[in-house]
């Protein structure tokens, strides 16, 4: 039984006669959206890290609105602080943070009078050790080129793992969420297939360990955006998906986004 990485673009074409209509719609209170995914890039110290704070838009608008003037701090197991500085609209920078691998850290960020939090461990990830390209048979009988990274699982717990891909020859990024269910302690691999790619194509490959909690949302954030697919998962979070973070002076008022922490390993792989 395989359980792999597999993204092949399908695109669909409606043509027909029809008129544009704007349908007014009653926007909501626009809610905090919290891009606190940590990572460490794999042979760096992983002292520069990112944070990024907006606010959901109306439904005619696809850009979220920077979040700014907040406080942002995450805190390791011993207390120490690690402040995030406001560098550009709604964007945080720490040069200083230090990632120890299954600490845990907790995010504190403070805006308009109400403080959010989470908690999270800080997540190993195997290296990249291989690439295998081949030509398979495509859809109508063309072939198409499949490339395939190798890494080793750790066989000593339940492992879960986001794997992506940057093409391209594609817009955005594609991603997906596995387990080790039934490769635990074997190699495994993740695998890409696009009918686009050619030789000379230069991609980059990515592979992240993630806790339960993450690869759960994660599951459900690509299902929803269609990333399985080519959508985006770390465009805004849609309101009915809720991360791990909370709002501690004001519960009803939920924060969108996940607090994630994990080593990152990434690979230029240029297509033979």
């Amino acid at each position: 039984m395989k359980k792999i990485f597999l993204i092949i673009a399908s695109i669909f074409f409606l043509v027909s006669c029809q008129d544009v209509v704007d349908i007014p719609l009653k926007n909501g209170e626009p809610k905090l959206v919290i891009d606190a995914s940590l990572k460490w890039q794999k042979g760096t110290t992983g002292s520069t890290q990112t944070i990024k704070l907006s606010l959901t838009n109306d439904f005619y608008s696809n850009q979220p609105s920077p979040a700014t003037g907040a406080t942002v701090q995450v805190l390791n197991s011993s207390n120490t602080v690690f402040n995030f500085t406001e560098n550009s609209s709604g964007t945080y920078i720490c040069t200083n943070f230090v990632p120890v691998i299954d600490d845990t850290y907790t995010l504190k960020v403070s805006y308009k009078g109400e403080v959010y939090s989470s908690n999270n461990k800080l997540i190993a990830t195997p290296p990249i050790l291989n690439f295998q390209q081949e030509n398979v048979p495509g859809f109508g009988g063309k072939e198409e080129i499949q490339i395939k990274f190798f890494y080793q699982d750790n066989g000593s717990q339940d492992n879960y793992y986001l794997v992506g891909a940057i093409d391209p020859n594609v817009k955005t990024p594609r991603f997906g969420a596995i387990k080790d269910e039934f490769f635990q302690g074997n190699i495994m691999f993740g695998l890409y297939r696009e009918d686009t790619t050619k030789p000379g194509d230069n991609f980059k490959f990515s592979l992240q360990g993630m806790t339960l909690g993450y690869f759960n949302y994660m599951r459900k954030l690509l299902e929803i955006s269609g990333a399985q697919g080519g959508g985006n998962p770390f465009a805004t979070p849609p309101a009915t998906l809720r991360g791990n973070i909370i709002n501690t002076s004001n519960n009803d008022n939920y924060p969108l986004g996940y607090f994630h922490l994990s080593e990152i390993d990434e690979k230029n792989y240029i297509v033979q």
